[in-house]
């Protein structure tokens, strides 16, 4: 197992066939940009790989992740840790083999939106997907471009419009979910999944698939200028805003907000 910064863990299992990276920040997994870095150094690491099929990313302490680090939402960090993600998703995106997202617990907000940018997302059943930051007094530029193409138009305005939560259920229903598995310890019955699946292929068929299905894919062209279009609307407006800074200021110091639709 390699540490690829503080709170990150990658390992290559089963004979180098799958790359595990587990996020390890407790409470909640906070994705801040160190640790958004250290998940694309593990990615990068390992991408060359020969015999790598899938890599899956874990959340550890029974939940994926809460989302971007609240408190890098600032206007003084806020452009680096949206650089940094957008960064992160493009590689997840454009990834030699299958990136899968194993999501327990919360999936919230930037989490949310890595699991978009995956090939694969599994979920338990007790696993609960959002994008609060309306609720913030902003918006999550990289769900606003790509999840319309994921999750189909109508159900990605409702959760971005209003930040209600979904559940596992739904989102396989809709194929965006390839497996709802029991609340316990997931892993084994994402790794028998792998092995039926994937397990008896060439790791080179792996890789010539997945390069033909994303480069023909409308989401590596939305994660170019639609992303950068809305990236610059968060940073260009959002974060000039009054009830952008407003919310984010409420939710650090446990109040109310206070908004001035402006």
């Amino acid at each position: 197992m390699t540490r690829e910064g503080d709170g990150v863990h990658a390992e290559l299992r089963d004979d180098g066939t799958l790359l595990r990276i587990l996020l390890d920040r407790p409470r909640g997994n906070v994705l801040t940009t160190e640790l958004v870095a250290g998940i694309r150094a593990a990615l990068l690491a390992h991408e060359s790989a020969p015999h790598l099929k899938m890599a899956y990313l874990r959340g550890a302490g029974g939940h994926f992740s809460y989302g971007a680090s609240i408190q890098e939402h600032r206007a003084a960090s806020m452009p680096g840790l949206l650089a940094s993600f957008h960064s992160l998703a493009r590689a997840i995106a454009a990834y030699s083999v299958p990136v899968a997202a194993l999501v327990e617990g919360k999936c919230l907000g930037g989490a949310f939106e890595m699991a978009l940018c995956c090939h694969l997302v599994f979920a338990t059943r007790d696993a609960r997907f959002a994008w609060p930051e309306i609720k913030l007094g902003v918006f999550p530029p990289l769900a606003a471009a790509v999840a319309p193409l994921r999750l189909g138009g109508a159900l990605a305005e409702r959760l971005i419009l209003t930040g209600e939560e979904t559940d596992a259920e739904t989102l396989h229903r809709i194929g965006f979910v390839s497996a709802v598995f029991e609340d316990e310890d997931p892993e084994p019955a994402l790794l028998e999944w792998q092995r039926a699946r994937m397990g008896p292929l060439s790791a080179f068929a792996i890789r010539q698939a997945t390069r033909a299905l994303r480069a023909g894919s409308p989401l590596l062209e939305a994660l170019e200028d639609p992303l950068g279009r809305t990236e610059a609307q968060y940073l260009g407006e959002v974060l000039a805003s009054h009830d952008g800074a407003e919310g984010i200021e409420a939710f650090l110091e446990r109040r109310a907000p206070r908004w001035e639709d402006r």
